[in-house]
């Protein structure tokens, strides 16, 4: 049986029709599909990229957190040097500190200071502690600060922080002594000034390590006292 003309015309442009539907459902298939798959790859992308910062972060912090110098300096000592930080005392009410290779020397805590010039010696090969005291420069005797400087050996590291008054009784033999130990500011340290020093016996140059502050009114942060002083650095071990 024929078909007519029109019928058979009709028929194709209705397949044409069909197959133009289905290819372009194919298409419109294959463009989502492509745009699911890139965003699945973006989104691990990201993800990683997030991790990897994230990661970082944590680490980086827990890095930071990790970083601790010796003393609480604000970087490490070289090789061949021993890190120290020291304080003197807050007007007549807070002792000095004096810390040594992460070892405390002298301090309120471990009840050894007092008031005058707090000493501490320390030997200049192993950074062992030999000894601390303090000398009352107020009401003591400045024959027994002489007598203690005396005893201290070639090669020992000393270590000064002052307290309340630590000059009322300075003399000019006991000046002399720490002035040789390397201190620029001894002979000019007056009643309630704060001074600390680290020198050497035996040392043949002027200390890069002293601070002094005068006692004056009006300048003290403190009412007749001056501010606290802080320092902190690295000594040069003793290799002979």
């Amino acid at each position: 049986m024929f078909r007519s003309p029109s019928k058979y015309i009709s028929l194709l442009a209705s397949e044409t029709l069909s197959d133009t539907h289905i290819r372009h459902g194919f298409l419109k298939l294959a463009a989502l599909v492509s745009v699911f798959f890139l965003a699945v790859f973006l989104a691990f992308q990201l993800l990683e990229i997030n991790m990897d910062f994230n990661l970082g972060n944590v680490f980086g912090e827990f890095a930071t957190r990790q970083e601790r110098y010796k003393c609480g300096l604000s970087k490490p000592c070289p090789e061949g040097h021993f890190s120290f930080k020291m304080a003197s005392g807050a007007a007549s009410v807070v002792g000095p500190k004096i810390c040594l290779e992460d070892n405390i020397l002298m301090s309120g805590v471990k009840n050894n200071v007092g008031r005058g010039i707090n000493i501490a010696l320390v030997n200049g090969k192993t950074g062992d502690l030999i000894k601390t005291d303090y000398f009352d420069m107020w009401a003591g005797d400045v024959n027994t600060l002489i007598t203690f400087l005396k005893t201290i050996e070639e090669g020992t590291v000393v270590m000064m922080a002052t307290f309340d008054d630590s000059a009322s009784k300075l003399n000019d033999e006991s000046k002399k002594m720490i002035g040789e130990l390397g201190s620029s500011s001894i002979s000019t340290l007056g009643f309630r000034d704060n001074w600390i020093f680290v020198g050497g016996k035996g040392i043949k140059t002027k200390s890069p390590f002293e601070q002094h502050i005068k006692n004056n009114v009006d300048t003290n942060k403190y009412e007749g006292w001056p501010e606290v002083l802080e320092m902190e650095g690295c000594i040069p071990q003793r290799q002979e």
